[in-house]
């Protein structure tokens, strides 16, 4: 009699334990599913946060519809820093063009850009003067993205969508 009254108060335990397991899963899953759609309205709002507002993000050029637009060696003076000497840079720089942009074919041909390098130039050398040697050497992806800022500003359009700065000296 002991043994029956042992194995049923054990199966008592056993559906309790069953039970109560449920009710946990239950609530852990709605309160989880909760968190996954806060989550994903999250990460909705920062992907919306990365282009300006009331534009979507561009999508990537390929290599295959890239025309790279070589400015050569350029000397561009440098804001004074804190030691107070005056300070240059120089360095080559080209341009990334869309060839299947629809301002291309206005304003990105080889012949065009080559006829307005005086003004790329003008709008680069603004920029960089606002740079001191520090910030050239620490923040060389804010200056690629102020250049490329100022030259989509220049031309109304952002058929050039990249910046390369290579063989890079500051002295």
């Amino acid at each position: 009699m002991k043994k029956n009254l042992m194995t049923v108060l054990i199966l008592a335990l056993v559906i309790v334990n069953i039970v109560l397991t449920a009710i946990t899963m239950f609530s852990v899953t709605s309160t989880n599913s909760k968190t996954a759609e806060l989550v994903g309205n999250i990460a909705t709002v920062l992907d919306l946060e990365l282009a300006p507002p009331g534009q979507e993000a561009a999508p990537p050029v390929s290599l295959a519809d890239t025309e790279v637009f070589d400015l050569g060696s350029m000397t561009m003076l440098l804001k004074t820093g804190e030691n107070g000497a005056q300070k240059y840079l120089q360095c080559s720089i080209s341009l990334s063009v869309n060839t299947k942009h629809d301002d291309y074919k206005a304003y990105g041909s080889a012949e065009k850009l080559t006829a307005n390098a005086s003004l790329i130039k003008d709008a680069i050398s603004t920029v960089v003067g606002t740079y001191t040697e520090d910030d050239c050497i620490n923040n060389r992806d804010a200056l690629k993205a102020d250049i490329l800022k100022a030259i989509q500003d220049l031309y109304g359009s952002d058929f050039v969508y990249q910046v390369a700065i290579s063989d890079v000296a500051i002295g």
